[in-house]
């Protein structure tokens, strides 16, 4: 009797224990994601307070688990420090385990491409579209001296610091840990090979990718750049300015020129390769990849005129005389007339 009344008693702590391992479950264990497929992101940044992270948090919940979180997060020092950056919320990971992630800073990487882009602004707001970073901060410091000085570069070379790729950073690096890591990524891209090529052409990294710049922007056909390349290189072998159209887009920040006109030739810039003799101050644009090894691996000839084809195909004709080189170009100023373009 007496062991069947003690086994009566301990039924409502049984009871109790497991109402209270239920409800423990129930808030705290459960998946926080109602989502059972996808993976959704919240971006939490320095202005957050613990209740702009709910709200932000709350479309991905289901009721209980959001009351779960709130709780854990409410009953520690979470409010007193939170952590920026881009967090994913992943079916199957439980309330608590989506809390710790927050609380110590387990984000997701952010895959980041930087692109070709023509102008420090243009980068800029590539760049702030994938970072916490706003573009005014990135632009302004690309085109302060001081700030380039420090990565050892100008505000007319430093587009030679960046390597067009796509790279795995997080979504809060600071604008110093995006610069650290850009020039590593230059470092290991000119380490070795392609350096010893840059040398043997007398020029250094940053002429490499200034002339890269203009043969990009004369042709999107890879295929013909080691072509335009080698052309350039013996203009400035013999002091012949390079006469490269793009840099006078660039020059007069009008890119979306079909066609340059003789007076534009006259267009007072550094940046003016018909009236300058010698690669311009810096690239025109990031240099692809594709046009740096163009350059260091350039087709050996003796051209000295190329002009864009007649049939618009995007490739070029080359000549070794002048002569040559005008009858190339009135035939392609023929089929611009033809085409109106103007």
């Amino acid at each position: 009797m007496k062991t069947i009344k003690t086994s009566y008693y301990l039924i409502p702590v049984v009871l109790s224990a497991l109402v209270v391992a239920g409800l423990l479950y129930y808030f705290f264990l459960t998946d926080f994601a109602e989502e059972k497929e996808t993976v959704g992101y919240v971006y939490i940044d320095e202005d957050d307070s613990v209740d702009s992270v709910f709200s932000k948090l709350q479309p991905y919940a289901s009721e209980h688990a959001m009351a779960g979180f709130k709780c854990i997060a409410r009953h520690s020092a979470y409010k007193d420090k939170i952590r920026t950056g881009r967090y994913a919320i992943k079916p199957g990971i439980s309330v608590v385990n989506t809390f710790r992630n927050l609380k110590n800073g387990h984000q997701e990487a952010e895959m980041l491409t930087v692109p070709e882009a023509r102008t420090a602004d243009r980068l800029a707001g590539v760049l702030a579209r994938k970072l916490m970073l706003d573009s005014l901060t990135i632009a302004t410091s690309l085109t302060d001296n001081d700030f380039c000085k420090h990565w050892g570069y100008d505000t007319t070379t430093i587009a030679c610091l960046f390597v067009p790729n796509t790279y795995e950073v997080y979504w809060n690096v600071s604008l110093d840990g995006l610069m650290e890591r850009m020039q590593k990524e230059h470092d290991h891209f000119w380490n070795g090979e392609r350096t010893a090529k840059a040398t043997a052409l007398g020029l250094t990294p940053n002429e490499i990718c200034t002339m890269a710049s203009i043969i990009d922007e004369e042709t999107a056909n890879n295929a013909e750049k080691p072509m335009i390349a080698g052309m350039y290189l013996n203009r400035l072998k013999q002091g012949m300015p390079l006469q490269a159209d793009p840099t006078i887009k660039f020059a007069m920040k009008r890119f979306e020129l079909k066609r340059i006109y003789h007076d534009m030739l006259r267009y007072d810039s550094p940046y003016n390769t018909y009236r300058n003799v010698g690669l311009p101050p810096g690239p025109i644009k990031i240099a692809s990849i594709k046009g740096i090894d163009a350059v260091l691996n350039r087709v050996a000839h003796d051209f000295l005129y190329m002009c864009a084809k007649e049939d618009f195909s995007g490739t070029h004709n080359f000549a070794r005389t002048y002569s040559e080189h005008l009858k190339n170009a009135a035939k392609y100023s023929k089929a611009l007339n033809e085409r109106g373009i103007k």
